[in-house]
């Protein structure tokens, strides 16, 4: 029943629930109705289509999650994990960018290694209200250092950003930009409100190197939509190098040379402290730095 309640309490939804725990809608609706006598409290209550925590249940949200987390520290060192035999579902969800770079080669060492096991991938969240529930639900998250998520975490890749233009920009001379024409000329930004309006660390870097006071042109909300939106026209864009390198020749873009110092950026894995020693979830992390180093040697 600790468990069944740690999962309504995460879930706040029965159906969802059930699934983490593999169990029906009805058995779940039963667990939830003995809870309930249990504590004498709804814990759950309909608001809307979905369901909210009574004030009892946020209060017992994190000794609820610290009963489990000692649970499975106790049991977990007598577990073990098979790749070859195991049929997990695992679940990561990662930064737009980390996906174009990781996807294709950890979904092929992934099936390599652990044939009868599944990999469920999805677009990360980083709304601050809803890092902590992915990090509860999801093996593990792939994201740029500097948005400070709480958890365990550990580098993967690191990454250049490079300056892309149109190949016929009349700016560029010798395939470079000067600083005065970076800040005359028009940008095009990747940006979004995450929680206290945190930018993404890649355009601190870059403001941070002296293009702060930059004329910005055009903002998106997805990174990978940036070449795209410099295709063609007078802006540029600052994006990472292995983005760049895919789309340089479908759009007719170029890297511009500028005379800024190295911007670098890292992509990192995050992943619950209750995670920390579950035999399945230290595979899937040796398994992605493998992929990682791999990653590393290429852009050498």
């Amino acid at each position: 029943m600790l468990l069944a309640l740690h999962a309504l309490i995460e879930e706040r939804n029965l159906t969802h629930a059930g699934e983490r725990m593999t169990m029906s809608q009805p058995a779940m609706s039963g667990a939830l109705t003995r809870l309930r006598k249990q504590f004498d409290d709804e814990l759950l209550v309909r608001a809307g289509r979905g369901f909210e925590l009574t004030p009892l249940a946020e209060d017992l949200r994190p000794v609820v999650a610290e009963a489990v987390e000692a649970a499975e520290a106790l049991l977990g060192n007598q577990r073990d994990f098979d790749a070859a035999t195991s049929t997990k579902k695992f679940s990561v969800s990662m930064s737009e960018y980390a996906m174009t770079v990781l996807s294709e080669p950890l979904t092929r060492v992934f099936a390599e290694q652990a044939p009868g096991c599944t990999l469920a991938l999805d677009p990360l969240d980083v709304r601050r209200d809803q890092v902590e529930t992915q990090l509860m639900r999801r093996d593990l998250l792939v994201a740029p250092l500097g948005f400070e998520f709480p958890g365990r975490t550990q580098p993967i890749f690191t990454d250049e950003l490079v300056c892309l233009v149109a190949r016929d920009h009349p700016r560029l001379r010798d395939g470079a930009l000067t600083l005065d024409d970076l800040m005359e000329m028009p940008h095009a930004v990747a940006e979004f409100a995450a929680a206290g309006d945190k930018r993404r660390p890649l355009e601190v870097e870059v403001e941070d190197k002296g293009l702060g006071g930059r004329n910005v042109l055009v903002q998106v909300t997805s990174l990978l939509t940036l070449p795209f939106a410099v295709a063609g026209t007078d802006m540029c864009a600052f994006v990472p190098s292995r983005l760049a390198r895919r789309c340089v020749e479908i759009l007719d873009l170029v890297v511009a040379e500028t005379p800024m110092d190295p911007v670098r950026i890292t992509e990192a894995a995050h992943w619950h402290p209750r995670r920390e020693k579950d035999p399945a979830g230290v595979w899937l992390r040796g398994l992605l730095y493998d992929v990682a180093i791999h990653l590393e040697d290429q852009l050498d």
